[in-house]
């Protein structure tokens, strides 16, 4: 008999020896079993300050608030200021044992103070748990995310889940390291180019608060900037936190500072990290480890010890606007970072907004951009091309090509790649003259002017109202034009143009980071063109009317800010690097991308925006939903005294589930703007009417955006 067969004691069989140690192995990595939290029912309190004030994790307005535990003295040494806890949460008053509250649901929540005795009369529930002693809110961090979720008219509680990361476990097991020294203050190498950028990063190492809108040179050097003005804040033995809009500027950033601080000098916060990691990188800010953080969206809360710093790459992006409630936008979270806390500001990239116009023109910073005649020597050719002059060439016509722009992609395949940006599918064409191409515009209220489906009739996005004999206020034309041309086939389209040279797409489905400096012709959307090796010797913008045309306020500075981030990525002008955009060459953004004068075209922006009532010279909020719920809010909510009320409107039906086969209901929009001054009234006031009907929990929901986007 074998001796594997043979019954061990007590019946069973022996496992053989290999699958013992299986077992034993799979014990130890086994998770140990999760401590259940406990109600201490009769167990002392603590002897020192046997209150803990807890902000309990739950997103409605009317629970925006803290609530009040008594601490056991088992959790009296771990139960500190800052750390994660768990606690039951909507106990009734009839649940009171040994005058203490019982029952009610676990939820996490921080330990924001511990108090000697409570402003509470009634009986209060225990703590059931510390999660983990790891304090990861401290009195900063609980500041600024207040003050940003009053801002926008939300709850604590969801901006702390954007500020503080997910906890893991093995991350906190690290012991903490001291930080680097200071570096040594940077020359002031490539920001000799600007006006005031020596003298920028010479007060940032001399511990000063600089603050600045910054107008970068197209080319490469920008991410190797924002590392000298890091490094110049940690000479002055402070931090500094850089925000960027996408993991690939992450990446670009992450590497200049590695070649001017070392390995080890920062930490990067992406969500492409993992959450392990992103908690870890996390954590060596908190612990203050790490000085120098540089990541995507979330990072504009990232706990930095002695902040002297705050940075924003291209806020014009969409990434930088978070997708939960209440929506902060990064660049209004760093001002708020700046104001409060003193440090230094820097708003920088190739183009320029209306908000950062408006923050040089009302003095809170200052401008540091390049001369004229140094913006010429560094920006490539640019021409502008009206898409009727289409070349003779029949695989050139398909492809959209005028001839000038073909001529131009031609000569560019002999000395390297070409760039050509088309926009990507799902841009909604908006109204406009079919003479002239300007926005048509309501009389009333200047909102942009749409078809009504079932009818055609013209009507207002913003405030209703109809509008059956519009004239265009430019050229008296009569006649409107909404067009899009799509870029499916672009791709296809330009491999039959140029049949002997390889063409490479990046866009949603893949995009590319870098491409070699070999001839080939790159197809990209906006915002997904790869970095060419040395520079594209040229680039095409196609379509630039589909970018105009968007129903959206922002239409011409994005529109603007995307060329101008293609056309940055092409070689100098004195390197023979040339641009064609295919527009109307006499609208004012292709006008200002011809000039290349983004500053210019800001300002004017700014001022027509100004004239019109529209932000950021006025603070604006969205109200949506139902129409029932919707004029139901607007009755009940205390709006400033100046306040004025745009609709309600309503909104295109959502589709739920395959096709369109079940229908959300009609949906409306109310816009409210008010006067700069007011913003705060008006945040407060429509929060405060939300809360109020939430407690009551009756009616419709209605979402509230306070400054808004996309508000057509």
């Amino acid at each position: 008999m074998n001796t594997a067969d043979r019954p061990g004691e007590g019946g069973g069989r022996t496992p053989p020896p290999e699958q013992l140690a299986l077992i034993r192995e799979a014990v130890r990595e086994a998770p140990a079993p999760r401590a259940r939290p406990r109600t201490w029912r009769g167990a002392n309190l603590a002897e020192h300050l046997p209150i803990a004030r807890v902000l309990v994790d739950r997103g409605p307005l009317h629970l925006d608030r803290f609530f009040d535990y008594a601490v056991p003295a088992e959790l009296d040494a771990t139960a500190l200021p800052g750390v994660r806890v768990r606690v039951r949460f909507g106990a009734g008053t009839h649940q009171v044992r040994h005058g203490r509250r019982e029952g009610g649901g676990l939820r996490d929540g921080f330990i924001v103070e511990r108090l000697a005795e409570s402003d509470y009369d009634g009986p209060l529930a225990a703590l059931a748990q510390v999660l983990s002693p790891e304090p990861v809110l401290d009195p900063d961090l609980l500041a600024i995310t207040r003050a940003v979720a009053d801002r926008y008219a939300g709850s604590l509680a969801d901006v702390l889940r954007m500020a503080v990361p997910p906890r893991h476990a093995r991350a906190e097991l690290r012991t903490p390291s001291p930080p680097p020294p200071p570096p040594s203050p940077p020359g002031p190498g490539t920001w000799l180019r600007y006006r005031h950028g020596p003298e920028f990063l010479s007060a940032l190492a001399e511990g000063k608060a600089p603050r600045a809108v910054w107008n970068a040179l197209p080319g490469p050097e920008w991410a190797a900037e924002i590392a000298a003005a890091v490094r110049a804040t940690l000479a002055s033995d402070r931090g500094a936190v850089v925000v960027v809009p996408t993991g690939r500027h992450a990446a670009r950033v992450d590497t200049a500072l590695r070649e001017t601080l070392g390995p080890g000098g920062h930490a990067l916060l992406t969500a492409e990290a993992g959450r392990e990691r992103r908690y870890r990188e996390w954590l060596a800010v908190r612990r203050g480890s790490v000085r120098a953080v540089v990541g995507t969206r979330a990072a504009m809360f990232a706990p930095v010890r002695d902040l002297g710093l705050v940075a924003l790459w291209d806020d014009g992006d969409a990434a930088h606007g978070a997708e939960g409630a209440p929506f902060p936008h990064a660049r209004e979270v760093l001002e708020l970072r700046a104001a409060r806390g003193g440090c230094g500001f820097l708003l920088g990239g190739w183009s320029c907004t209306a908000e950062a116009a408006q923050l040089v023109g009302s003095g809170w910073a200052i401008p540091v951009a390049a001369d004229r005649e140094r913006v010429r020597a560094t920006a490539p050719r640019v021409r502008a091309v009206d898409e009727g002059d289409l070349a003779r060439d029949g695989a050139a016509r398909s492809a959209r090509l005028p001839s000038v722009a073909w001529e131009t992609a031609r000569d560019g395949l002999r000395r390297g790649p070409v760039l050509v940006q088309v926009p990507r599918r799902g841009y909604a064409p908006r109204l406009a003259c079919a003479r002239c191409r300007e926005p048509a515009r309501c009389a009333g209220c200047a909102g942009p002017l749409e078809a009504r489906e079932r009818d055609g009739a013209l009507h207002c996005s913003w405030c209703g109202r109809e509008d059956d004999t519009w004239q265009c206020d430019r050229c008296g034309g009569a006649r409107l034009r909404a067009r899009i041309v799509g870029a499916r086939r672009t791709a296809e389209e330009l491999g039959r143009a140029f049949p002997a040279v390889p063409v490479r797409t990046s866009g949603r489905e893949q995009v590319l980071d870098t491409v070699p400096d070999s001839p080939a012709l790159v197809v990209s959307t906006p915002g997904a063109e790869p970095v060419a090796e040395g520079g594209y010797a040229a680039a095409l913008l196609l379509d630039g009317w589909a970018m105009l045309a968007r129903p959206d306020l922002r239409s011409a500075e994005d529109a603007l800010r995307r060329w101008i981030a293609a056309a940055s990525l092409v070689r100098p002008r004195e390197s023979g690097g040339s641009v064609v955009i295919v527009a109307e060459a006499s609208l004012r953004p292709v006008q200002a991308l011809v000039r290349w004068d983004p500053l210019g075209h800001a300002r004017r922006e700014l001022a027509e925006r100004a004239e019109l009532g529209f932000p950021p010279a006025c603070r604006m909020a969205s109200v949506t939903g139902t129409p029932d719920a919707l004029a139901g809010f607007l009755g009940e909510v205390a709006l400033p005294a100046d306040a004025e009320v745009l609709g309600p409107v309503p909104l295109p039906e959502l589709r739920t589930g395959r096709g369109t086969e079940r229908s959300a209901g009609p949906r409306a929009r109310a816009l409210v703007r008010v006067p700069p001054g007011s913003g705060s009234a008006l945040a407060a006031a429509l929060k405060t009417a939300q809360a109020r009907r939430q407690a009551r929990g009756e009616g419709e929901r209605v979402a509230v955006r306070i400054d808004p986007s996309d508000i057509g």
